[in-house]
């Protein structure tokens, strides 16, 4: 059995993900739970669990580590507006030109130049693929990923299947947290 997806063309979900989390954003019943809150392509509600304390961390120290090596700006939990809904980067990197052009955004219809997800052990082959290929068709040079053991894979946009040594935008950003 073979199943056809349809996908919106990109400025039609755009606009779609635009209503649907200005309308997300103003529930403050959402406000109050303590899930991660992404969107499929339809606008439904994916709740994922918040953050472990190791994930926190890690992602703490990706911050860091990138406002101290290559400056811009490293965001935490980014809103991005993607053809399969919003998708909450766990951390992206703008930099500063890039990041005037969503500065005033709710939700980024931009990649950041750096997405990265820290993996977490519920985390699927099929769900980090199939996101790492929605940041690269949302504008991003490079996604990286933290994985359990902290270390860091490096994807470019040129060869996205091919975990790298290094990244090209921060050559000396640590291998493993």
């Amino acid at each position: 059995m073979q199943m056809i997806v349809e996908i919106a063309e990109r400025q039609e979900q755009l606009a779609l993900n635009r209503r649907r989390w200005r309308d997300l954003m103003s529930d403050t019943a959402l406000a109050e739970l303590p899930f991660r809150i992404e969107t499929n392509a339809h606008g439904q509600i994916i709740m994922n669990p918040p953050p472990s304390g190791v994930n926190s961390y890690r992602q703490s120290q990706i911050l860091l580590t990138l406002r101290d090596l290559i400056g811009g700006q490293p965001l935490a939990e980014c809103p991005l507006s993607t053809l399969d809904g919003v998708k909450a980067v766990d951390v992206g990197w703008y930099s500063d030109q890039r990041f005037e052009l969503v500065r005033h955004q709710e939700l980024f219809e931009i990649a950041p130049e750096i997405c990265i997800d820290l993996l977490s052990p519920g985390n699927t082959a099929t769900e980090i693929t199939h996101k790492k290929k929605l940041y690269f068709d949302s504008g991003a040079s490079e996604v990286w990923l933290c994985l359990l053991t902290g270390a860091m894979e490096f994807y470019l946009d040129s060869q996205p299947e091919v975990s790298q040594r290094e990244s090209r935008l921060g050559p000396e950003f640590p291998s493993s947290f």
